[in-house]
């Protein structure tokens, strides 16, 4: 029997203005984060155009949130450069977010080939529509921590200016979408030529991002859920595996900062941005699953999954120094917080509370954090 959790009645203040009635073009919006995003922007008044292949999982987030009239709804492929540039053409954006990918390691050793088609070609194409559009002013190209040469160090995070990598595909195809961003900033978003452009073009590398209604394959919480929910122990490859841990609000709240600042201020704010965790919610995977295990209620155990499994990082963190000081971005949910946050949506969206209803109270949860920070932040000024 899943336990019911008492929500507390949160009033949320009055929206940010910035937002309203901004044209934003987002790839990518039927996946978890996109559907997270896509509710939060139409929340604050944006309207939102979506561009994305049909959501791949069974229950997912998109269908179960309502969210498909919250956005001009489009089907399509970031392959299709074509149909990609017809439909941002239609209709002008002047804010461009770039989610769609594929994103995971595992699939990236079963089809490299289209890992490196959509990730890299995809960005090519995404940045080709929006220089052909000639309304837009903010390009964000979302990547991944796994972008950087990965030396296993373990006192220290990747910082934005240090050296690229990539040991399996899908990092090296992010790694690659990140040059491919910097080559079209240099050569026809240039500095220099603000004045005539005015296009700004920025990407950004978030950590594991977890967040209620993801039921993405080969994933530590959905994973989790599945086991809790059936009864049977959670299976982990690497569980000593250390990785930057944050709500899926975090990274998105990051997202929409930086756009703002990029479209007020112009090229001051290009360039990469780390949107990661503090170093303390550097976790390793085994310590996660039993803390979520455990909020849960759920009495299961971990175990290692049996057979051999294709390589990945033992140890990466990011360091956000540069988005704390210049940007003023701080992560507002820590780890445990975080992981409380998720087992509460997915346990009353399982007790039958309205899925949209859930993220926006969370929403609203997390707005209020981020104006009690800033406020605190103000005091000490």
């Amino acid at each position: 029997m899943v336990r019911s959790v008492v929500l507390p009645n949160i009033q949320t203040s009055k929206r940010p203005t910035f937002w309203r009635g901004k044209r934003v073009f987002l790839t990518g919006h039927t996946g978890f984060k996109g559907t997270w995003l896509t509710i939060w922007l139409a929340s604050m008044g944006a309207k939102v155009c979506g561009y994305a292949l049909k959501p791949d999982t069974r229950p997912n987030l998109f269908t179960l949130a309502r969210a498909k009239p919250l956005a001009e709804h489009n089907i399509g492929d970031i392959r299709n450069a074509s149909k990609l540039k017809t439909v941002m053409k239609a209709f002008r954006p002047e804010v461009v977010i770039h989610l769609a990918a594929q994103p995971l390691v595992r699939q990236s050793y079963k089809d490299p080939a289209e890992t490196f088609q959509v990730n890299v070609q995809g960005t090519v194409n995404l940045l080709e529509a929006a220089r052909s559009c000639g309304t837009v002013r903010v390009i964000l190209n979302v990547t991944t921590d796994k972008v950087y040469e990965n030396l296993e160090h373990h006192n220290k995070g990747y910082r934005e200016g240090e050296k690229l990598g990539g040991y399996d595909p899908y990092s090296a195809s992010k790694a690659c979408s990140e040059i491919v961003t910097a080559s079209y900033r240099n050569s026809f978003f240039n500095a220099n030529d603000y004045k005539k452009h005015k296009v700004a073009v920025a990407t950004a590398r978030a950590g594991n991002v977890i967040g209620g209604g993801d039921w993405a394959e080969d994933r530590l919480i959905p994973d989790c859920v599945d086991a809790i929910l059936s009864g049977k122990r959670v299976e982990i490859r690497n569980p000593n595996a250390t990785r930057p841990w944050q709500h899926v609000l975090e990274p998105l709240s990051g997202y929409l900062l930086l756009c703002e600042k990029l479209y007020i201020n112009g090229t001051k704010y290009s360039g990469a941005w780390n949107i990661g965790p503090d170093s303390k919610d550097c976790k390793p995977v085994g310590w996660v699953a039993s803390k979520f295990c455990g909020l849960w209620g759920s009495e299961e155990s971990c175990a290692v999954q049996p057979g051999r499994h294709p390589h990945e990082a033992h140890f990466l963190k990011l360091d956000n120094s540069k988005a704390k000081k210049l940007l003023g971005w701080y992560p507002k949910w820590d780890i445990e917080t975080a992981l409380e946050k998720v087992v509460e949506w997915n346990i009353n969206v399982l007790n039958g509370y309205d899925a949209r209803e859930a993220c926006l109270r969370q929403i609203g949860e997390y707005e209020q954090m981020t104006r009690r920070g800033a406020d605190v932040r103000m005091r000490k000024k």
